[in-house]
């Protein structure tokens, strides 16, 4: 039996638009700052990927952390949510957005919300994530928070666009 998603915004997933100021020597992009970031969301860690054309990253689901993704090129990217929490007003609905050169943006994940993204360009996609929790914690020294669907058959995440 399969999962029947209803489509829509979820719940305490923030999108935000990155605005790039361009000049001479290229751009910048303010992915965040403290004074627009509720202090739980202060991140713990940062890190940049690179995924590649027809490549698919998810999808999986956080219990306590938080990621704070910037999606910003040089490609482009379908990005998938899947609201996972039962005590959510938007529990069983799901998102999907481009996201990346085409449509530059900052997304922040909360825990229990499902998340995957495919590479839909011709060109590699970077992504920065910038979480509010230490992968495997303090020296990394504790159990991944992280719950991986992507092998699980018959998931009710799937991407199936």
């Amino acid at each position: 039996m399969s999962t029947v998603w209803n489509e829509g915004i979820i719940h305490d997933v923030e999108i935000r638009p990155l605005n790039k100021r361009a000049d001479s020597r290229g751009w910048l992009s303010e992915l965040f700052r403290r004074d627009e970031l509720s202090s739980e969301l202060f991140p713990a860690m940062c890190y940049v990927s690179e995924t590649l054309p027809g490549i698919t990253r998810g999808p999986h689901e956080h219990t306590n952390q938080t990621d704070f993704f910037a999606f910003f090129g040089p490609g482009d990217l379908k990005l998938y949510l899947w609201d996972n929490r039962s005590d959510s007003p938007t529990y069983y609905y799901k998102m999907i957005l481009p996201v990346g050169v085409s449509n530059p943006a900052a997304v922040i994940v909360p825990p229990g919300v499902v998340h995957a993204y495919r590479c839909v360009s011709d060109v590699p996609a970077l992504v920065l994530n910038a979480p509010n929790q230490l992968y495997a914690g303090n020296g990394k020294k504790e159990k991944v928070d992280e719950i991986r669907h992507e092998n699980i058959s018959n998931s009710p995440f799937a991407l199936n666009e």
